[in-house]
């Protein structure tokens, strides 16, 4: 795009996780690292958790391409949060009139159903085998199957690795709202366990069917939800038989519905999305 030209965006959230969404259907999109940097400057830009762009699609059983960047510029694999708010956006400005969309990402297919002011996701199959994360075993000390424990910030975590089709370390614990997130999420998620830097998850299990989250988001910091996030932190609640199969997970921007019958299976997770504005940035 020329330096000048105009670039319409939407401003977006989903439970107070905030994106700046391009249609690069009917624009072509050229994301450029330093200029999404800027444009997610709070002080200077628009400011966001993420910068999403729904894209034409590589296979022709995908409706669309879904890309993710975070605001430090660099490109992340999936955003659970942001899949509702770009299945919402394509039928609001008119790219697809369908309910049920099929999605392609660097983290897979997905797909979206819009039920009313809610939209599912099936999202990828959770993975917890080190390679697919990718988490380094070398630099952490195995406790069971799935459970490590890791150094960092002068303490000893707990930490169940998993893969969302992006990384995660899910952190189990009994107090979550007096939790010094930022200081212990930017030790963690840089980590040498975490070749790729991980999303760190502080998770307090309520009962069976309920858990609260803070997630710190690798390249954005403590958001106000997380999409991949919670989905992680489930299976790993599921995996230590701390929660059953439907479980209501409450961040700080607001509660979503993930739903994991177990081992083998994708996740359904459940929730809203908003459009907050439409606006133009002048490419610099």
């Amino acid at each position: 795009m020329k330096i000048g030209a105009r670039q319409k965006f939407y401003k977006m959230h989903s439970l107070g996780n905030d994106f700046m969404v391009l249609d690069g259907i009917t624009h072509e999109i050229v994301p450029d690292p330093a200029r999404i940097k800027a444009w997610g400057c709070r002080h200077t830009g628009i400011g966001f958790d993420q910068l999403l762009v729904i894209a034409p699609p590589n296979e022709p059983e995908a409706d669309f391409s879904y890309l993710i960047f975070n605001a430090d510029g660099s490109e992340a694999e999936q955003c659970g949060n942001g899949t509702r708010c770009v299945a919402a956006l394509s039928r609001l400005i008119g790219l697809t009139k369908k309910e049920h969309l099929v999605w392609q990402s660097l983290a897979g297919e997905f797909e979206t159903k819009i039920q009313g002011d809610r939209i599912s996701t099936t999202m990828t199959v959770p993975k917890f085998d080190p390679p697919s994360i990718p988490f380094d075993p070398r630099h952490a000390q195995p406790k069971t199957e799935h459970t490590y424990t890791i150094e960092a910030a002068n303490q000893c975590f707990e930490i169940t690795p998993v893969s969302m089709g992006n990384p995660h370390a899910v952190i189990f614990v009994d107090e979550l709202l007096t939790l010094d997130v930022e200081t212990l999420g930017s030790a963690l998620t840089d980590h040498a366990a975490f070749p790729e830097r991980s999303n760190i998850e502080f998770c307090q299990v309520i009962d069976h069917q309920f858990a609260r989250l803070r997630v710190f988001e690798r390249g954005v910091g403590e958001t106000q939800a997380c999409g991949t996030g919670a989905c992680a932190a489930v299976a790993a609640a599921r995996l230590s038989d701390r929660v059953r199969d439907r479980v209501k997970v409450s961040l700080p921007g607001g509660k979503l519905h993930i739903q994991w019958p177990g081992a083998g299976a994708p996740i359904l997770m459940t929730g809203p999305a908003n459009l907050i504005y439409e606006g133009e940035i002048v490419i610099r």
